[in-house]
């Protein structure tokens, strides 16, 4: 499975962008897929996932209310749109999917086996 994110760009606090992970796989839409991001000088967080069927979701309290993911399985399309965004958002955005658990979002990195490259979200304030 090889997954693309892209979406990124610069914007200004309170904006919005929204991020598409693409896949290639015929296996993505029996995969749990997260948003991950990673900051200059900061560990990787798990920033919202949905499960397989979609009919689950999970986001980071920093994020809630601002943030939302969703997906499209006719399309192998995974997006997050996110509203109302902060300087702290700032961050290399990745993808990722979790072939192990369909309906089980887990924040654990370690548990997704297929990554995309990151997109950058650059917040100006």
């Amino acid at each position: 499975v090889q997954l693309q994110a892209s979406g990124g760009g610069l914007v200004q606090a309170g904006g919005s962008l929204r991020l598409s992970c693409a896949s290639s796989g015929s296996t993505f839409s029996s995969y749990a897929v997260g948003w991950f991001r990673q900051a200059p000088g900061k560990e990787r967080e798990f920033v919202a996932g949905i499960s397989s069927s979609g009919n689950h979701t999970n986001y980071v309290d920093s994020v809630k209310g601002r943030f939302t993911i969703s997906r499209d399985n006719a399309k192998n399309m995974v997006y997050l749109q996110m509203n109302s965004l902060k300087p702290e958002d700032t961050a290399d955005y990745y993808c990722a999917a979790d072939p192990y658990y369909s309906e089980t979002i887990t924040s654990k990195s370690w548990a997704y086996d297929f990554w995309g490259q990151g997109t950058l979200v650059t917040v100006s304030s």
